[in-house]
């Protein structure tokens, strides 16, 4: 069988706000079709890591590819045309109304005049419907809760249509049941439109469940890849994030389940 090829890979990429490392010669490569999950303590290189799988900063060392190709060589509308990214949250006085958020996402393919046709239009409406926000259409995006404006953010994303999506703590504002239907939409979409997708989670379980690969930063570094079973495990959690937890393979999802210890309790 031949290889998947690896649309999108961070080389040996360093980066600083200032004099503070975020980075510090981390590799890793997306091969084309992957669901990985990016976890790590606060401060790790997440977030960054993000912002140069997008393009959105350039490392200030290593290099980005997409295709083979440096990303910093393709025009803002073309990385749009490849790569989507979903942020933790909207900018501050945001207010365009929900469903002109989300036909943002048609930007990249409109035609010089800038104007949406009614297959954008409807698009975007497609998006709004998979992510359950249709009925905030109207609404301004200032005027919606966090929850609400995560999912606009991601139909905006999905309306876009690229090959690869990036995600950004997608489920940091959401309660536990459109955590999961998130994550299960994201599943669905990455099974049938063979989307490449790189999200970043805080939730180690969720990111056992729903991701095929974990990727773990520590201190900017990478500290283990591979499948959940191979890097969710106790010594491993304790070594990147210094507290003791208890790892067991559920008995229905197979996957690896981390619970905390508290002082006193063995694992």
């Amino acid at each position: 069988m031949t290889p998947a090829p690896h649309p999108l890979a961070a080389h040996d990429v360093h980066f600083a706000y200032g004099p503070v490392p975020a980075l510090r010669g981390l590799s890793l490569t997306l091969a084309s079709g992957s669901f990985i999950g990016v976890v790590g303590p606060n401060g790790s290189g997440k977030s960054t890591l993000v912002k140069l799988l997008s393009g959105y900063v350039r490392p200030q060392a290593g290099s980005v590819t997409l295709r083979s190709q440096p990303l910093a060589h393709l025009s803002p509308r073309e990385r749009a045309r490849q790569i989507a990214v979903v942020p933790q949250d909207a900018p501050a006085g945001f207010d365009f109304t929900a469903l002109e958020v989300v036909l943002m996402g048609r930007s990249p393919h409109l035609s010089l005049l800038g104007v949406e046709t009614t297959r954008d239009e409807a698009l975007a409406r497609e998006a709004m419907t998979q992510t359950r926000c249709e009925a905030l259409a109207g609404r301004p995006l200032g005027a919606l809760s966090g929850g609400e404006r995560q999912r606009v953010l991601l139909a905006r994303a999905l309306a876009q249509q690229t090959p690869i999506l990036l995600l950004d703590e997608p489920t940091a504002h959401l309660d536990i049941n459109y955590q999961v239907e998130m994550l299960r939409l994201l599943r669905a979409l990455h099974a049938e439109r063979g989307l490449t997708v790189l999200t970043v989670l805080h939730d180690l379980n969720l990111a056992s469940l729903y991701c095929d690969r974990v990727a773990m930063l520590r201190e900017g570094r990478l500290a283990a890849e591979g499948a959940p079973q191979e890097v969710l495990t106790g010594d491993m959690l304790e070594e990147v994030y210094g507290a003791r937890v208890w790892c067991e393979t559920h008995a229905v999802t197979g996957r690896p389940y981390v619970l905390p210890l508290v002082a006193g309790e063995r694992g």
